[in-house]
C-alpha cells in the first residue's frame, strides 16, 4: 500500500461521517478509526486515525483469562497508556477487563495501534510505563 494511498484514505474518512474505515489490499489490511470514535483525546502530534496493529500479531499475545499469563506488545512503538496526558490510564493494576477492551495504544510511525485484550481477566501488573519505547513481542501487562 503506497504512502499517498493510505493518506487518500485518511482524508476520506476525515471528510466523512464515518467513525471507521477497513481497507484491505494484496493480503494486508489497514483498518482507520477516528480518535473520536474511541473516547480517546487527540494529542497535538497525533494523527487523526488509529490504526491496529495485524491480526497474527494480537493473536500472538496470551489468553488474560489463563492464570500468570501476559499480554505482548504486537510491534516495536512508543506505548501510550493513557488516552492523553493527565487522563487516567487505560487500566490500572488489579482493574478487571473484559475481552476487545482496550489496554494501550502503540505509536509506530505517526500511527497509533489498538492493543485490546484477547479476553477478559484481571491486571496483575503493568509491565510498562507510558511513553516507553517497546519492541515486538515485550511483555506489557499481566494477568491473575
Amino acid at each position: 500500500m503506497k504512502q499517498e494511498q493510505i493518506k487518500t484514505l485518511i482524508d476520506a474518512l476525515a471528510a466523512s461521517d464515518l467513525a471507521e474505515l477497513e481497507f484491505s489490499e494484496n493480503g494486508s489490511t489497514l483498518r482507520l478509526v477516528k480518535l473520536a470514535a474511541l473516547g480517546v483525546a487527540p494529542a497535538a502530534r497525533a494523527p487523526s486515525a488509529v490504526r491496529r496493529a495485524p491480526r497474527q500479531a494480537l493473536e500472538a499475545s496470551a489468553d488474560p483469562t489463563a492464570a500468570g499469563t501476559e499480554c505482548l506488545a504486537p510491534l516495536h512503538g512508543v506505548v501510550h497508556l493513557q488516552p492523553a496526558p493527565g487522563e487516567p490510564p487505560f487500566v490500572r493494576q488489579g482493574q478487571a477487563v473484559e475481552a476487545g477492551q482496550l489496554l494501550c495504544v502503540i505509536e509506530a510511525m505517526k500511527m497509533f495501534n489498538e492493543v485490546r485484550a484477547d479476553a477478559g481477566g484481571t491486571v496483575q501488573q503493568v509491565l510498562v510505563q507510558s511513553g516507553q519505547e517497546v519492541e515486538a513481542g515485550q511483555p506489557l501487562f499481566r494477568f491473575a
